[in-house]
């Protein structure tokens, strides 16, 4: 049986009111809805918070929910949205004016210590340079690249989480790669001349 199918059951399993299947969710999910959410503040608190409110709306709604949905793709664009609201709440407690335009900014990009400790010191020049110039990209353009290949996302369900139109959301992922492109080679060229 394949992943999705075993997250189909899943959740399906949960919406009928399966105690042991919404553990599993749990289980399976927490880390990464945690992983995710870092990328938008490094507040662990109110990540965790997020996620606990997130699970109890799971539970209290879970007769309404959709039987048949793409659970990480749910869970991810649902804890975004409580996030994003979280944030506007700090934002009106703190006095500071608040604009709806406003989205959660996303941290800066890197590569996990597993990656940097498989890799030579060539390799870990290269991906720190990598890292350095996709920081270097606009907030939007680096969350699209984070959601299409941290999370394996597909355009729809990307600009539905960011809420931007699916055309739009290929053009910030064809303009980010094309910029990062046209920046590595230069990088590359520079590798080679030192090695």
């Amino acid at each position: 049986m394949k992943e999705t199918e075993v997250e189909n059951t899943l959740w399906e399993r949960f919406t009928l009111g399966d105690q042991s299947a919404f553990a599993s969710l749990y289980d399976q999910y927490s880390d990464v809805l945690y992983s995710f959410g870092l990328r938008y503040t490094s507040d662990n608190e109110l990540i965790k918070d997020c996620i606990h409110d997130l699970f109890i709306d799971l539970h209290h709604y879970r007769g309404r929910l959709a039987k048949e949905v793409n659970v990480k793709f749910y869970l991810l664009k649902s804890l975004r949205r409580k996030l994003n609201t979280a944030n506007r709440k700090a934002s009106v407690f703190s006095f500071q004016g608040w604009n709806s335009d406003e989205t959660l900014p996303i941290s800066t990009f890197t590569f996990s210590i597993e990656h940097e400790m498989i890799m030579d010191e060539n390799q870990r020049d290269i991906l720190q340079a990598l890292a350095l110039e996709i920081n270097q990209l606009p907030d939007r353009q680096r969350e699209i690249l984070y959601l299409k290949f941290n999370h394996d996302l597909d355009y729809e369900e990307i600009a539905a989480i960011m809420q931007i139109s699916v055309p739009t959301c290929r053009t910030f992922i064809y303009r980010a790669l094309k910029q990062l492109r046209g920046r590595l080679e230069i990088v590359y060229i520079l590798f080679a001349m030192l090695s």
